[in-house]
């Protein structure tokens, strides 16, 4: 069974062993933080009993199920897990014996604590519980563990080892084996549709409830998540991914739990509010993702390399999208325009569109500036590249005239391609070097790509 949802509200007091800081604002930001998060690394060795794993269940009411659940997660790490681990059971304010079975449990067992907290919500529990940890790999899982325990170490292997920031188990990957029935089927593949269009996410399974985190992520990725129930992770999980984090996923067996107390209506429908906030704000650029930025070349081997400008491959690659898609913009504005206008004015109207859309587009996805501020100035000098651009296409196209004065369409089509080529290449070192320079740094200078 699971916890029940909550609606978003402050963060409650929370009673545990291992006493929480407060719990941090949403979208705060710590100005003595620094800008991206550090490259990541494989986790050293600890000393032996240090916990390098935590595993969170959040519970709600749970007497029947808790102790089963615990004792065998327990038994399973103890035997499977290479690491020091902890297992955390996150009471939401139950108001049966739970609070008692975990006080037991904790006794009982040393790698078990107990965590109380007033108020309920799923997600408030996992912030209130991964803020307090000083675990390096933070984990949570559904009490009814429906997820077929030995995805676990598969699961934060790449979270320890310094290739992954986040990994999520999913029920929806080809070689997974799940046992539920068409409802929830139906439901869960239609949730993650609506990701997909709405949110444009790429992660295969969105609600099921295996997931972890680097703590280091999680301390930058925990305040700018709203949500305080159901659509926490998912929530998490589309910030991550739009901020470009690595998300790791691992096929799982799965078997649906009948007795669980979800309620389906009132959690879809503060899902859907969920992605709409996000939605918005990812819209208007009111999140701070550049503070969950990774360096370019975050392995050493990329740092040692001499002569090559800070986050230049990524940045090749963002702009040749964006010139491939702004030039399709600008033949398609072209030829619905030349019949009327004539090729010049044709080709000058097609192309100043197509330049003021192609600088925001690599403003916010190629050079990773975010906000208003200087989006003027941006813009002008955009378009003084832009008459660049225009004498280069127009001058060919005076030369096409010249040469061949009943040029077919098609020619005309191929000499503007090879002229916005050079254009492009052109475009590219000024963007770089002076539209947005503070970007061309050195890759050992770690604000080169975080802005």
């Amino acid at each position: 069974m699971r916890t029940e949802p909550s609606a978003t509200s402050a963060a409650g007091t929370a009673r545990a062993v291992c006493s929480p800081g407060a719990t941090p604002a949403p979208h705060a930001v710590n100005p003595a933080d620094p800008v991206a998060l550090p490259a990541r690394r494989h986790l050293p060795v600890q000393p032996a009993g240090t916990p390098v794993l935590d595993v969170t269940i959040p519970v709600y009411n749970e007497e029947q199920d808790l102790e089963r659940c615990v004792r065998r997660l327990h038994e399973h790490l103890a035997r499977t897990f290479p690491y020091g681990f902890r297992i955390t059971v996150a009471d939401n304010a139950s108001t049966d014996s739970t609070p008692l079975i975990s006080a037991g449990l904790e006794r009982e067992i040393p790698e078990v604590r107990a965590f109380r907290l007033e108020e309920k919500g799923r997600g408030r529990a996992l912030r209130a519980v991964w803020s307090a940890s000083d675990a390096p790999v933070l984990a949570y899982m559904d009490v009814d563990l429906s997820t077929d325990l030995n995805a676990l170490l598969p699961l934060v292997a790449p979270l320890i080892s310094g290739h992954s920031d986040l990994a999520i188990g999913s029920r929806l990957a080809r070689s997974s084996r799940v046992v539920r029935g068409a409802k929830r089927e139906f439901i869960s593949r239609t949730y993650n549709l609506i990701l997909r269009g709405s949110l444009a996410a790429r992660f295969s399974d969105a609600q099921c409830g295996f997931k972890a985190i680097r703590r280091d992520v999680a301390q930058r990725l925990l305040p700018m998540v709203e949500d305080t129930g159901w659509f926490f992770d998912t929530e998490m999980l589309v910030l991550a991914e739009r901020a470009g984090l690595r998300i790791h996923e691992v096929p799982v067996d799965w078997v649906d739990d009948p007795a669980s107390t979800v309620h389906i209506v009132s959690t879809a429908r503060d899902d859907l509010k969920g992605v709409w906030r996000v939605g918005r704000a990812l819209a208007v650029g009111a999140l701070p993702l550049d503070r969950l930025a990774r360096p370019f070349g975050d392995d050493p081997r990329d740092r040692q390399l001499s002569g090559v400008p800070g986050g230049l491959a990524r940045q090749l690659v963002g702009f040749c999208v964006v010139g491939a898609l702004s030039t399709l913009f600008y033949l398609l504005l072209y030829s619905l325009s030349r019949t009327a206008m004539g090729p010049q004015l044709a080709n000058a109207s097609a192309l100043l569109v197509s330049a003021v859309a192609n600088t925001s587009a690599n403003r916010r996805l190629t050079f990773g500036v975010r906000g208003r501020d200087r989006a003027v100035r941006h813009q002008a000098q955009g378009l003084a590249v832009f008459a660049i651009g225009l004498a280069l296409t127009s001058g060919s196209l005076a030369a096409l005239d010249a040469a061949s004065p009943d040029a077919a369409h098609s020619t005309e089509v191929a000499v503007l391609l090879a002229a916005n080529l050079a254009a492009t290449i052109l475009r590219f070192l000024l963007f770089r070097a002076w539209v947005f320079p503070d970007r061309a740094t050195s890759p050992d200078d770690p604000k080169g790509d975080a802005r």
